[in-house]
Parts: structure tokens; C-alpha cells; sequence
């Protein structure tokens, strides 16, 4: 045996004994509590007016990540990157978010039999030596791709890593997983030189791979890359890339972004049949998420207090309006229903601070142009589970639209001294909220 695979089984060993002695720091992590109460319909003092509030309160399907039975030492139990509904499964990352060495795990979560199952975890399929760079974090979103495999990639678990003594970190990597053979393998790693690729998209038909990258160095601005995930070779790069997310046509097969971190800017169109041109169209939007693709060729997108329609077929855009409801106003996941496609889903504050407005979940109505409150989540958590639910990079919407699942970054065990003192409560726990809302609120 090498002193290679040595490491890496004590490495495995050790995880597994911390793993055995800390599972009971937390309870009830794999019990789903399903409940209801009036005051999810109380709003905060924060709130704006002009905002709807639903008229019946949800029924709230409540658990933990079960992964969390170790201090995530130098770190902090987070995510990330979105996550998506495939038939009744919820695919999601949570990790650690330690370096040099960290972990990500991901999860799938039945919608009908309320299971929470652990599929993988990235220490086990990268299999670094002890000390070696792995990666704390999924940033970017989980895509569906041909085949059936989920696609996504890594992210550093420090923004320092590159400069760690024993790290070697030249890059991070593109992976997959097959949920109905289990497999889980690397596609590549390290696809551009010493570039984190926190930004992921998937053209699911020409398996084609898009990111965003963040330099390793923190050096370079951002950078495009097209990876092919058939052919295993890097198909397009770009010295300016997307700064936040990207928009892709399913219908066109057309990706499109900018390289603005805040607010509106053109798009720039990339497509991989005529992948040497990086075309700069009209249409302006903000781009901190994007929607999913609607049947007639509409993506959504949000930045900070804006809206947008951006029509794939024309290549024009229109302003939809506010999405804040209340103080906090960053959002970075955006879901449309996807039996109506009239609701967009979205929970504002998501680096924190979701709490001072009730962490809420706002519907915007396509056909009314409203938003309104399905319900305020925080002071029902806390009173119930002693858990802030505080942000959110990661929701989607059941196929039926009944059902809005949010992962959250929050705190669990912050005292009532700590809030009145209005402390900055800090993130250490991962959740999982399934907000089933009611029929009455879908008309």
C-alpha cells in the first residue's frame, strides 16, 4: 500500500470515528417535524407596504443535514449552490467549508416519503492526500444533464487556499453523479489553471458545461469557461467572464451573461456551434440568479430590488419591478412553478439577515405582477427547533407546484440575550424547510 492511499484511509478512519463520537451533540437530526401555526402569517416590523400576506398558513416539513456531527473547525455549515426537483427527489450540497481539508455532502430528499438520504461526499470521491486541497463547498448549482447524471463543481473552502503551505491547489474540479447507479466520478479537474469554478450552468443535450471562475490567486477577474463533458477538453475560455450567474436557452441552446457584479448591463450571447463568438446583444438585465427557462422562452432574473423578463426568442428584456418585501433585498435563487409557470418563488437575505424581516418566502404573481408572503419563517422555527433559518443560496419548486423546498444557513442555540443585544448571530447549522402551500394560495 502507498503512503498515498495510507493517508487517505486514516484521513477516512478519522472522519468516521469523529463522525461516531459527535452524533449525538445534535438531536432529532433525521425526524421530519411537520406543523403549522397562525404566526407564519405574522409579518416583522420591517415590513413594506403594498405587500400581500397569504391568507391560510402552510403546513412546514422541518429536519437537519445529518452530516453536521463534527465542528466545522475554521469553517462553517453552509451552502452555496442551488439545488433542483427531479420527479419527487430534492438534490442539495451542504458543507463544512474547512481548509485546506473540507467537505461537501450531498443529499437527496424524498417529497413523498419525507427520506433524507446521503448519496456522496466530496472527501471520499476526490481522495486527496492529508493536508491537500479539498473543497469545503458546492457553489455552484446541481443541472440534470443527458444520461442522467447531475453535474456540478467545486469551490474553494478559503479564499486564501492557493497561498496554504500545503494545499497545492492548482484548481478545482467538475463532478458527477448518477443517482440510479450510485456512481459518482470526476470529469476534470482543474479544467483552467488555478481557477475556482463557482459558477455552473449545463447545456443538457450538447453536454456543454459553463462556469464562471474565481481566480485562486485572486488576481484575475472572473473567466468564462465551456467545457465539453463528452469529449473531456475545455471547448471555449474567455478572460471576462460571469461575475454572478448566467442565463441558458434551453429552446436555442444560446448561453448569455455579464460581467457586472451589480446591477443592469447588456448581455454578451455564447453559443457552442459557433463557439469562437462572444456576441454582445441589447438587452440589459441584472443578473444575480436566473430562473430555469418557461415553456415560451422566458428567463427571470433578479439583482438586489430588480426583476427581469428576458425573452430567448427576441433577445429582449423587460422590467418587471421590486422583489423586496420588506428590509433585505439579496436574493440568489429564483423558482418557477413548473405546472403554472404564473408563481416565481424567492427568499430575500440570502448571506444572512433573512431573520429581521421573518426570513420570508415571497410568491410574485406573473399574471397580477404582486408579491406576496406565503409566510414568515423565522420566529416559527426558533420557537420550535431553537434554529434561525438566517439565508438561503439553494430553493426549488415541486413538479406539481405544491411545495417550495428551501435550504437554509442559520444558527441553532442563540440566546435570547445574544438577540436582544442585537449580537450578529453567526451561521453553524444547515436545514431544510419544505413549505407546503396551500391550494388557496395558487389561485
Amino acid at each position: 500500500m502507498t503512503s498515498a492511499n495510507s493517508l487517505v484511509l486514516a484521513h477516512d478512519l478519522a472522519f468516521c470515528i469523529s463522525r461516531a463520537r459527535l452524533a449525538t451533540r445534535f438531536t432529532r437530526w433525521e425526524t421530519v417535524d411537520s406543523g403549522t401555526d397562525p404566526g407564519l402569517l405574522k409579518p416583522t416590523e420591517t415590513f413594506r407596504e403594498g405587500v400581500e400576506i397569504a391568507k391560510t398558513a402552510p403546513t412546514i416539513d422541518f429536519l437537519y443535514y445529518d452530516c453536521q456531527t463534527y465542528e466545522a473547525t475554521g469553517g462553517v455549515w453552509s451552502h452555496w449552490g442551488d439545488g433542483l426537483v427531479i420527479g419527487e427527489l430534492f438534490y442539495s450540497f451542504v458543507g463544512d467549508h474547512m481548509s485546506p481539508a473540507g467537505n461537501a455532502f450531498l443529499y437527496g430528499y424524498n417529497l413523498k416519503t419525507k427520506e433524507m438520504k446521503l448519496l456522496m461526499d466530496l472527501s471520499s470521491v476526490l481522495k486527496q492526500p492529508e493536508g491537500r486541497y479539498t473543497p469545503g463547498k458546492v457553489y455552484s448549482r446541481i443541472v440534470l444533464g443527458k444520461g442522467g447524471w447531475l453535474y456540478f463543481s467545486t469551490h474553494r473552502g478559503s479564499t486564501r487556499i492557493a497561498f496554504h503551505p500545503t494545499a497545492q491547489f492548482t484548481g478545482d474540479w467538475i463532478l458527477r453523479y448518477h443517482p440510479k447507479t450510485k456512481k459518482s466520478e470526476i470529469v476534470a479537474h482543474a479544467p483552467l489553471t488555478m481557477q475556482c469554478l463557482p459558477t455552473g450552468q449545463i447545456d443538457p443535450e450538447r453536454l456543454v458545461f459553463y462556469a464562471g471562475t474565481a481566480d485562486g490567486l485572486k488576481v484575475r477577474e472572473p473567466q468564462f469557461l465551456a467545457y465539453d463533458l463528452q469529449n473531456r477538453k475545455v471547448l471555449a475560455a474567455r478572460e471576462t467572464g460571469p461575475a454572478r450567474a448566467m442565463i441558458f436557452s434551453k429552446t436555442t441552446g444560446a448561453l448569455y451573461f455579464h460581467t457586472e457584479k451589480s446591477g443592469a448591463a447588456p448581455l454578451i450571447k455564447f453559443h457552442p456551434d459557433t463557439s469562437t463568438e462572444f456576441a454582445p446583444i441589447a438587452a440589459e438585465v441584472g443578473l444575480r440568479c436566473a430562473s430555469k427557462e418557461s415553456s415560451d422562452g422566458i428567463v427571470y432574473t433578479v439583482d438586489r430590488n430588480d426583476m427581469w423578463a428576458f425573452d430567448t426568442k427576441n433577445e429582449t428584456a423587460k422590467s418587471l419591478g421590486e422583489t423586496a418585501v420588506a428590509v433585505k433585498d439579496y436574493i440568489t435563487s429564483i423558482d418557477i412553478c413548473p405546472k403554472t409557470e404564473r408563481f416565481l418563488y424567492y427568499v430575500p437575505g440570502s448571506h444572512g439577515g433573512a431573520e429581521v424581516d421573518g426570513s420570508p418566502l415571497v410568491q410574485y404573481d406573473l399574471k397580477t405582477g404582486k408579491r406576496k408572503v406565503i409566510c414568515f419563517l423565522a420566529a416559527y422555527c426558533r420557537k420550535r427547533f431553537g434554529f434561525i433559518p438566517q439565508g438561503s443560496y439553494c430553493s426549488a419548486v415541486s413538479g406539481d407546484g405544491s411545495q417550495v423546498i428551501i435550504s437554509w444557513m442559520g444558527n441553532r442555540g442563540a440566546t435570547d440575550e445574544e438577540i436582544a443585544a442585537k449580537k450578529k448571530i453567526k451561521f453553524n447549522t444547515c436545514a431544510l424547510t419544505i413549505v407546503n402551500v396551500p391550494e388557496s394560495e395558487r389561485r
